[in-house]
């Protein structure tokens, strides 16, 4: 043999023997709450790195915030609430809607319509009676107005009856209707169900009971899907994995439909508190709490999805005529 031609070898088996170059981080953008769990279990458990397609969490304080750091190139993909200014941006061919996240459903208490003591002593004990009381919200086209405009339908009261108060941010409207400040706002279990048991509000409906809804979802901004449809294609695996242990952990029921709890449990737990509540020692008792469902492989609630863009279309929130089927691509994760 050659010298020529062992140099050759030489260097293939050394090309050969070195890792394959991981893939740049794809930067996900979401929300420091308990609702992207099958991320944090994904991330802790070195998934997204041993596909090859390694994560870094870029948190955030509101939603809105998210989608406008994919559409200015700061992060790659987001999980978070569909808003108004979400399809506003998408509608522009910005952004695109790939996937499922928490999905409000009949019988898992997510978010509760939380009432102040003083109006409920007046007479504010159903969701029937919201009309003309004021209201809580994060602000304007957030995900909160359109589960208050849901709930307005379905329980037949007049939304622009209501005195609606944006407030920016969630602890704001728990703070204002414990003080009596606003007559009622939207909470998850995790901050309800004290202010309840301490009197100092009361829960009158749970919204998956009345309007089930994709109330996140999994978008990504236009170029990661153009550039990167590959590795964005990986990392959507990696999260139906994580959602696959998230369901295990936390969604099967027995036959009287009670939660099965169990060392399943507990190894989500410890993952998820490596990001949220970490060392609470009411961790546990607080994520059982406020459990809400994911869609078995990530599903994507296109009809739903839908429904919302014409929602906040109609109230003139979004400008223009935008087509649904131009803003979601399902061809990474399954619909549901």
């Amino acid at each position: 043999m050659t010298l020529l031609r062992r140099s050759a070898l030489a260097l293939a088996a050394a090309a050969l023997a070195r890792p394959a170059r991981a893939a740049a981080p794809i930067r996900l953008g979401l929300l420091r709450t308990a609702s992207p769990a099958p991320f944090y279990i994904a991330q802790n458990r070195g998934w997204f790195a041993e596909a090859g397609v390694p994560v870094e969490f870029h948190f955030f304080e509101a939603a809105q915030p998210i989608a406008a750091a994919a559409v200015a190139g700061d992060t790659d993909v987001g999980v978070t609430a569909l808003t108004g200014g979400f399809f506003a941006l998408a509608g522009k061919g910005e952004l695109k809607v790939i996937g499922g996240g928490l999905h409000e459903q009949k019988g898992f208490d997510l978010t509760a319509v939380l009432v102040s003591k003083a109006a409920y002593d007046a007479g504010l004990t159903s969701l029937d009676k919201l009309g003309g009381h004021s209201f809580g919200i994060t602000q304007f086209g957030s995900s909160f107005h359109y589960m208050l405009g849901q709930l307005a339908a379905e329980q037949k009261f007049d939304l622009k009856s209501m005195a609606l108060r944006p407030l920016q941010q969630v602890p704001n409207m728990v703070a204002a209707v414990r003080s009596g400040q606003v007559d009622a706002t939207m909470a998850i279990a995790s901050m309800a169900r004290p202010l309840e048991a301490t009197g100092e509000a009361k829960i009158i409906g749970w919204v998956g009971d009345h309007v089930p809804y994709q109330i996140t979802a999994l978008f990504a901004a236009a170029a990661m899907i153009d550039k990167r449809a590959e590795d964005l294609r990986k990392f959507c695996q990696v999260y139906q994995r994580g959602v696959a242990a998230y369901r295990a952990a936390f969604l099967r029921r027995d036959p009287a439909g009670q939660p099965i709890f169990d060392s399943a449990t507990d190894a989500a737990i410890a993952d998820i508190t490596q990001f949220v509540f970490v060392g609470d020692p009411a961790a546990a008792s607080k994520i059982k709490a406020g459990l809400g469902w994911y869609d078995d492989g990530a599903a994507l609630d296109v009809t739903d999805v839908r429904t919302q863009l014409a929602w906040f279309s109609a109230q003139g929130m979004v400008k223009g005529q935008i087509n649904p089927d131009d803003i979601i691509d399902t061809r990474f994760l399954p619909q549901r």
